[in-house]
Order: structure tokens, then C-alpha cells, then sequence
């Protein structure tokens, strides 16, 4: 269902320009239920956090919260709006009020806006501090200061075009379970995200962390019979279940899902899925203070590891391992991992955080290639044959 949702996006962009108006904001894949939710015009800001229980919709991103005031993008953006566009089996509704008759014509014709081409040129970072770094964090780990933690690293760009053709781009091509695209004065976001953070209905909340990778060109199979892969997915999901535990009623936590191998764009992961029952008047901002930052993304323990990882990483990671989705009325929450996903900065300055789990059976320059694999599906988007559009 991408191409009918990025087929509306690209109308309602066009229209609210026209018109003078905020632009559209969209989450395309496994969101609320649907297969796309597109807020058709949103003045997404900065400082705007969900609200803890919302009689309208919020939509925007929360950055990862270790060195946020070094971050290119706001922090923290978002925007509320009275109704929402949902696409299901092909179909669009509405949820909420207020979504203007213009917005539906945009919808009825969407094929009459093109996209215009828009090109990105990367620099690929460099090995030798991704691996110096990796080696602090098996120190820490034979020190016993950490089990685990995510070892990131970032690609830089420049985009030439609209962002909202370059996310079109990619998301048609990549088909990622959970797309987002913001923007603002401030920028954009185009996120490519496969995982699920968070998704809240009524008083049940779940969480679906990836840890173990490979390359699709590998066999799958492999990731299964994968020691240091399984290791590392246990791991994350325990530190999940002590995050759900503190907001959850007492025996409700448990793992439906351990260890399933599911494809992504350009690679092969190792997904489970932790599901627990929030106690009585839990709302949304226990929840977030209780997980968030995403557990996959930071290592056991997990204040521990985030002090060492602002040391170990050059780069503060702004919207990179933060959160990116929607809240809404009943206290909704969905909420994906801001993985595979850009920064889009005014001058149309890219960024692109990647990274991966290290623990004791790591080989640095595995972890390394790990990196390369993950950003392959955007950095290659687009390339020539020689390569040309990435460099070293």
C-alpha cells in the first residue's frame, strides 16, 4: 500500500503549498492498525511533546536524549491537528474532525502530481574511530560496566531536490514497515524505520526489538543459529521487559514473539515482540518515562551504557535512535525506532546515524560492516553502477 499513500502525500505537499499552508505529515506501513496516516496539514514545531492524553492528534519525533543540545534538529518536534487521513485496504477514511474538503479532492487525483527528481551525495565515515570505539565498549564490557550497547556511527550528505521527493523515493523503493516523513522550518525527517518502539492500544502496550542483522544476499538461517545474534536479542529483550515491568500490571509481561527472522530493506533481523497490561490511569508520559530511549538502541544496563556511549561516539545522534509517530485520543500510542532514517537540515545538509549491538563475541570489523549493510538501502539509493554518490 505504499504507493497510493506516497501518491497523497505527494498531493496534499502540493496543495498546501498552493494554498500557502503547513505541510503534510505522513506514517506509511504498519501504523494505528492501517497501511498510511497522513495528517494533510500540520505545523509541526519544535518542543511540541505527545501529550499525555490528547483529545486531538499529535505527530512528531522525540531525539535521542544523550547530547540533544548538539543535535542539528530540534530535539523534540511535533504538531497537533484535529483529523487524520487512514488508509486501509486501499481505501482512505477519517478519523477525527476537521479534514478540509480540499484535502479529499487531493486524494481523488493524486496521480496528477509528479515528483520531481531529487538526488542525495554521500560520505561514507570513517572505520578506524567506529572501530576504536567499539574497542572501549568491549573494555567496559570485560570490566563488567556493561553486557551490551549500540555503537553508532554517521553518514553525511547533501540532498539536491524537495525532502518530500527524496523520503517518496525511498520509501517506494525501500517499502519500510514503518515510514515517517516530517518537516518544518526547522528541517526534516524521512525515516525508513523497520521497528516498532511502541504501540499503545487501550491499557495494552507492546514493543518489537531488532537486534541481530544480516545482509539480505546471506542465508537467514543463519542469524537463527547465530550465538553472539541470539545473545544479543535476549538481552535487549529482558531490558524491555524490566522497562514495560515498572508501568505494567504485576505478572502481565511476557514474549509472544522470540527470536523471528523478518526481512527489512537490505537486510535480514532478528525481531521478538514484549507485550504487557499498563496498570490502572497509566498514561503516556509514565510510559515514555519508563522505555524511552528505545532499549535496542542504548545496551544493558541502560543508563550506564548511554554515559559511555557520549563518550565513545564522535557524533551526537539528534533524531537517530529517538522516536517518530503518532499519539492520539484514548491515550493511542505508536511510536516506531528512528533507524534508517535522515536528517534534513534547511541547507539540505543529510545525516544518517547507523550502528549496531556490541557484546563480548563482537568482531569489530564485522560490527563494521554491519554499519555498511544497514545504510546500503538509502546511501546506494539511487547510485550509479560505479558507485558514484557515496564516498569514502
Amino acid at each position: 500500500m505504499a504507493a497510493p499513500a506516497l501518491d497523497a502525500l505527494r498531493a496534499l505537499h502540493a496543495e498546501t503549498r498552493s494554498r500557502g499552508l503547513p505541510p503534510p505529515a505522513a506514517l506509511i506501513g504498519d501504523w494505528l492498525g492501517a497501511d498510511a496516516v497522513i495528517a494533510p496539514s500540520v505545523e509541526v514545531v519544535p518542543g511540541c511533546a505527545p501529550p499525555d492524553d490528547p483529545d486531538r492528534y499529535w505527530i512528531g519525533h522525540l531525539g535521542f536524549p544523550v547530547r540533544a543540545d548538539e543535535s542539528a534538529l530540534p530535539a523534540v518536534a511535533g504538531g497537533l491537528t484535529d483529523g487524520i487521513l487512514v488508509l486501509r485496504g486501499g481505501e482512505w477514511s477519517v478519523l477525527g474532525t476537521g479534514v478540509p474538503d480540499w484535502a479529499l479532492a487531493a486524494l481523488a487525483e493524486p496521480a496528477r502530481v509528479a515528483g520531481a527528481p531529487a538526488t542525495a551525495r554521500w560520505a561514507a565515515p570513517r572505520r578506524e574511530p567506529h572501530l576504536a570505539a567499539i574497542a572501549e565498549c568491549l573494555e567496559a564490557i570485560r570490566a563488567g560496566e556493561v553486557y551490551q550497547a549500540c555503537v553508532c556511527t554517521r553518514f553525511t550528505g547533501t540532498l539536491t531536490g524537495e525532502p518530500v521527493d527524496f523520503f517518496a523515493d525511498l520509501a517506494g523503493a525501500t517499502v519500510p514497515a514503518k515510514a515517517a516523513f516530517l518537516q518544518g522550518d526547522w528541517g526534516a525527517v524521512a525515516s525508513l524505520s523497520p521497528e516498532t518502539f511502541l504501540r499503545r492500544t487501550g491499557n495494552i502496550v507492546s514493543s518489537s526489538p531488532i537486534k541481530g542483522t544480516l545482509p539480505a544476499h546471506a542465508d537467514p538461517d543463519a542469524l537463527s543459529a547465530s550465538a553472539k545474534d541470539v545473545a544479543e536479542n535476549v538481552m535487549i529483550v529482558d531490558l524491555v521487559r524490566n522497562d514495560l515491568g515498572r508501568i505494567a500490571v504485576t505478572g502481565s509481561v511476557r514474549v509472544p514473539e522470540l527470536l523471528a527472522v523478518v526481512p527489512a530493506p537490505g537486510v535480514w533481523h532478528l525481531v521478538s515482540t514484549v507485550e504487557a497490561i499498563l496498570r490502572p490511569g497509566t498514561g503516556n508520559d509514565a510510559v515514555l518515562d519508563a522505555t524511552f530511549p528505545p532499549a535496542s538502541v542504548t545496551g544493558t544496563p541502560k543508563l550506564r551504557a548511554m554515559e559511555l556511549l557520549a563518550d565513545w561516539e564522535a557524533d551526537a545522534r539528534g533524531v537517530y535512535c529517538g522516536a517518530i509517530g503518532i499519539a492520539g485520543p484514548d491515550r493511542a500510542l505508536d511510536l516506531n525506532v528512528a533507524i534508517r532514517t535522515v536528517e534534513i537540515s534547511p541547507d539540505g545538509t543529510l545525516g544518517l546515524g547507523v550502528g549496531g549491538g556490541i557484546t563480548i563475541d563482537s568482531d569489530p570489523l564485522r560490527e563494521w560492516q554491519e554499519c555498511l549493510d544497514k545504510a546500503a538501502s538509502i546511501v546506494g539509493h539511487g547510485a550509479g553502477e560505479d558507485g558514484s554518490g557515496v564516498s569514502a
